[in-house]
């Protein structure tokens, strides 16, 4: 046993009553009632009709219940002098019993003061007190002196099993409200992670749109420079409308994907690929949400990024599905009639925050110049 745990107190858990089971709660009601019953019965049919006598027994008993209660309240608070002080006064009471006659009573008082000091006072104070308690229950009880000793010896044991009990029940309280505490962390680190998702999603999806209307509009701010005809102008405002359009389309889409109702990864990129082409290889299943709306972005990216620098070029899409990962290809010729002006368009940053998001996946992305064009090649594991 170490040095502190003979100063150390029993923990306000292990001397709480909260959160106790039913059954160890009428347990411990049981034990007071009978206690209690054992000190009436004793006393008042010891004390008769004596008058006076019968005042100084209520008066003794009142004194008892009080200082008992009082007792548990400053050992709960660790508050060692006045709990050793109302050991004192119920020793007292025992010593004033037994000197008057009342022999059960104040043994009753003897074993409860020895039992309660092991429990929930720290041991170097508990041990002068349940040894003070012991020592004249054994000296001035009737009784055969086996019978005394193995009361006494099995009084002290009582007392340290019970102490022994409330600690490991005081244990597991503070390990309960660790767990809760950590499953509340948890919760809210989940809620972050959630609500920090959602953002990537909703911003990658304005980045895109808005980026793709930029090029739109920026075109149509060309031609009017040029003095062009109406129609041409009209045309690339009416397909920035379409793109503000597609943009609440894929918000929708994003938030739909976000809840879990998800179209096949393989018929989002038909649809982003259009007239361009796509081969899908491996094993085809179903792709984790990050994983599909990595794949999603990253083929949405590239497309706008072919229609801003290299307008008119083909381009292949490749999908294939590996055992632990899935792979996205989009390669163009780089043969295409790049306008300037709409090539610096758009933030520049899509690519970046691309790759941002397979890094958070524990994937790559690679980007740049090919044999003919210009390659885009994520991996992210599925």
């Amino acid at each position: 046993m170490t040095p502190g745990a003979w100063t150390s107190w029993p923990s306000r858990e292990a001397l709480s009553r909260t959160d106790l089971t039913s059954a160890r709660r009428s347990l411990n009601w049981a034990v007071r009632c009978i206690a209690l019953g054992v000190l009436l019965w004793s006393t008042f049919t010891k004390v008769g009709d004596d008058a006076g006598a019968l005042v100084a027994a209520v008066s003794g008993l009142a004194v008892c219940v009080g200082a008992t209660w009082a007792l548990f309240r400053t050992s709960l608070e660790h508050r060692l002098w006045p709990s050793v002080a109302l050991l004192a006064v119920l020793l007292g009471v025992a010593a004033l019993a037994e000197w008057t006659g009342l022999t059960a009573p104040a043994a009753v008082l003897w074993c409860g003061c020895a039992v309660t000091a092991l429990e929930r006072l720290p041991l170097a104070a508990a041990l002068p007190c349940t040894a003070a308690a012991l020592g004249a229950y054994a000296l001035l009880s009737d009784g055969q002196r086996l019978t005394i000793a193995v009361t006494t010896v099995g009084l002290a044991l009582v007392g340290y099993v019970m102490r022994l009990d409330a600690e490991a029940r005081g244990s597991a309280q503070r390990l309960l409200v660790q767990e809760r505490a950590a499953l509340a962390a948890e919760a809210e680190s989940a809620a972050l992670a959630e609500r920090s998702r959602i953002a990537r999603e909703i911003h990658d999806v304005l980045a895109h749109s808005l980026s793709a209307q930029m090029v739109h509009l920026e075109a149509a701010r060309l031609l009017i420079e040029r003095d062009a005809g109406r129609d041409q102008i009209l045309e690339r405002v009416v397909a920035a409308r379409g793109m503000a359009r597609e943009g609440l389309v894929e918000t929708r889409q994003a938030l739909s994907a976000l809840r879990g109702e998800m179209t096949p990864v393989e018929e989002f990129l038909e649809e982003v690929a259009g007239s361009s082409r796509l081969a899908v290889t491996g094993d085809r299943r179903q792709l984790p949400a990050e994983a599909s709306q990595a794949v999603r972005r990253v083929a949405q990216e590239a497309m706008t990024n072919v229609r801003k620098h290299a307008p008119g070029a083909e381009v292949r899409l490749r999908l294939e599905y590996l055992p632990d990962e899935v792979t996205l290809e989009v390669r163009d010729s780089g043969r295409g009639e790049a306008v300037d002006e709409l090539a610096v368009s758009g933030s520049g940053y899509g690519l970046v925050g691309m790759r941002e998001r397979a890094e958070l996946l524990g994937g790559t992305l690679e980007a740049g110049p090919d044999e003919e064009g210009f390659l885009v090649r994520l991996r992210v594991p599925a």
